[in-house]
Order: structure tokens, then C-alpha cells, then sequence
């Protein structure tokens, strides 16, 4: 399998090298949005680990024009920025995971590889999921014809299921997507938006298509007709 590596650190681009190249993967480094944003359309890469804050293009930059370019490519957003609006921002403009700066090697490799078994379909830009639909760049979500509003946490956990429909996702994923990976209270937090997310995108409508899975997680799944 291949890498691409787009950051300016020098060091982290390094680190992620070798963990790559250690685990038999083929890496390929670039040290600048520009250059990043080249590679990725040209090499037939399995995956782009891409910085945000970077020279010559950022890497929100680069993910919106390589999605604009139909490079689908999973992306995951590796970056020293950890606000809630940060990692909103990112899932907006098309990348499909985020880890914060410092990150552990063990978790870095374990969102990678599940990225890559899941490929790269051409993913549209509103999600859908029966009746429900949301739009990353717009900031809007509708269950049929009726809006409902979110907080940007809510939104983010709701990308985040709409992304990975019917797939379980663990607690832990959450809190490193949604939160981050150095989030250090306990997972009940996701208990509690979760709730809130029933709140508003099931219990008003009749539905559950936000589902426990005991014992890993919650994922989400079409409205019953």
C-alpha cells in the first residue's frame, strides 16, 4: 500500500514515514500544500495524511480542491489545531479523519488502515441517509422537509455516524474524532451527545436511527418506513 505525507514539520513527516515504511507500506513525502496537492492528483496513492497549517496552500485548501478535482482518496487530517471547529471544518471540506499533534503512532495506524479497508467511493456532497440529510458546506441538516438545528459538537458526531451508516463506531473513535485524541474525560460525554443527538434527529420524527451497539459503540441506520 501507499502513503502520502503532506507536512512542513519535517520531524512528524519523518515519524509518519518510517511507522509507514516499518509496517511495509510504500511513503511518499511532501513538505508544502502545493507540492501535496500535486502529488496526490498524480500518484496512485491509498491513502494522504495532510497537515492543516502549511506554506503554499493549507490543507484545507488541498482537500477541497482534490475533492473538487474527484481525487477521493481517503484523507486524514494529522495537525497541531484541536478546537471542536477545527475538526467540523475538516469533515466540511471533505477529509475523513482528523488526529491531533502529539498523536500516538499505535492509534495513527490503526484510523489508517481502517480508512483504507474502506476504500475510496466517490462520496456525494450532501449525506443522506433515508429521510435524513446533511450538508457539510451549507451547515444543515433536514429530516425530509424539516430543518433541525445542531451545535457544531452534535453536527460533527453526526458527520462522523452519517460517513461510517450502518458500520459501528467505538467510543473511543468518537472522542478522537469529535474530540481529540487527547481528550482526557470519560467516555460518558459521548453518552450524553448522543442523547442529545436522539433528541433532535429521532425522537421529534417517530424514529431510531441512532443505534446502541452494547459493548462497542453506536452507528446509524436508515429510518424504518
Amino acid at each position: 500500500m501507499k502513503v502520502l505525507v503532506v507536512d512542513d514539520d519535517r520531524a512528524i513527516a519523518e515519524t509518519v514515514r518510517r511507522t509507514m515504511v516499518a509496517q511495509g507500506w510504500t511513503a511518499a513525502v511532501a513538505d508544502n500544500g502545493l507540492d501535496g496537492y500535486a502529488e496526490a492528483c498524480s500518484g496512485d496513492f491509498d491513502i494522504i495524511v495532510l497537515d492543516i497549517m502549511m506554506p503554499g496552500r493549507n490543507g484545507y485548501e488541498v482537500v477541497r480542491d482534490l475533492r473538487k478535482a474527484g481525487v477521493w482518496t481517503p484523507i486524514l487530517m494529522l495537525t497541531a489545531k484541536d478546537g471542536e471547529y477545527d475538526q467540523v471544518d475538516a469533515f466540511d471540506f471533505g477529509a475523513d479523519d482528523y488526529l491531533t499533534k502529539p498523536f500516538s503512532v499505535a492509534v495513527l495506524v490503526a484510523r489508517m488502515r481502517a480508512l483504507v479497508r474502506r476504500g475510496a467511493p466517490e462520496r456525494p456532497t450532501v449525506l443522506e441517509v433515508g429521510d435524513l440529510r446533511l450538508d457539510p458546506a451549507a451547515h444543515t441538516v433536514r429530516r425530509g422537509d424539516t430543518p433541525i438545528e445542531l451545535a457544531p459538537r452534535e453536527f460533527a458526531l453526526l458527520t462522523l455516524l452519517m460517513r461510517n451508516t450502518g458500520i459501528a463506531v467505538s467510543k473511543q473513535r468518537i472522542l478522537e474524532s469529535v474530540w481529540d485524541v487527547n481528550y482526557e474525560g470519560g467516555d460518558n460525554v459521548v453518552e450524553v451527545y448522543i442523547h442529545h443527538l436522539r433528541k433532535h434527529i429521532d425522537a421529534p420524527f417517530g424514529c431510531a436511527t441512532v443505534q446502541t451497539v452494547r459493548g462497542v459503540g453506536y452507528r446509524l441506520v436508515p429510518a424504518e418506513v
